[in-house]
């Protein structure tokens, strides 16, 4: 399988699971779930830097704000809502880890953060929030990149610039995904913003950075499963 960058490549984030070994789709849901579990660790340390959240929560917020209802239920109204839209609209690439991803982050998250809570605060001094902030950022990238490489499914709102990226490459095929994952972003916070999210430097960096490191990442995850398949999966031609 190529191991090149994903800028470089023509191939698509969507991978069927279709005619997948059993045994290599129970992988594919430990990848997910391992990189889902670093994802939203990164998450809560943004939360927890208190230096603003990541962009999509922004989002989450405002509408929350909006609509009167908690942002916990706003949360996973909106997943379900993209959910449907994609497995109608789209193929390939809603999977049965697009469900864990939806249903299973916010518990991870409160479990980080009631871990992490007595040490890392709005109590610490900025300069130790800001390399938190940082950290989280990074981490969270490295997540959702083993999440994608995973070929188990992608949360819906990750989802978004992936089949964007996937869709837009037909008619522009030197296009980017760090590009798309950034507009996606800035979108995201623009909105959220307006009705009413929080937004801080947090924000900032997870709007600019998180699309560069993510495809920084993903083909060097990719060769790490790889590797990793060869040696569990040792029926696999």
């Amino acid at each position: 399988m190529p191991d090149s960058s994903i800028s470089n490549s023509s191939e698509t984030f969507a991978c069927s699971t279709k005619g997948r070994p059993f045994k290599e789709r129970i992988f594919g849901l430990i990848y997910l779930f391992i990189g889902l579990t670093i994802a939203h660790f990164g998450v809560a340390l943004f939360i927890l830097s208190d230096l603003g959240t990541d962009t999509f929560t922004v989002f989450i917020q405002g509408l929350a704000h909006t609509v009167g209802l908690s942002i916990g239920t706003c949360h996973v109204m909106v997943l379900i809502l993209l959910t449907v839209i994609m497995a109608v609209f789209t193929r390939g690439y809603i999977k049965v880890g697009s469900a864990v991803c939806a249903f299973c982050g916010g518990w991870i998250i409160d479990f980080f953060m009631w871990c992490l809570n007595p040490v890392i605060n709005s109590t610490l001094n900025i300069v130790l929030r800001i390399p938190v902030m940082l950290a989280g950022c990074v981490i969270l990238s490295i997540g959702m990149s083993v999440v994608i490489e995973s070929h188990a499914g992608t949360g819906p709102n990750d989802l978004i610039a992936i089949i964007l990226t996937d869709k837009l490459r037909k008619a522009f095929p030197s296009l980017q995904f760090r590009i798309v994952r950034i507009i996606c972003d800035v979108l995201f916070v623009a909105i959220g913003f307006i009705l009413g999210g929080n937004v801080g430097i947090g924000t900032v960096a997870a709007a600019f950075l998180t699309g560069p490191l993510v495809q920084f990442f993903l083909p060097k995850i990719r060769n790490v499963l790889l590797k990793l398949n060869r040696l569990f999966l040792k029926n696999k031609e």
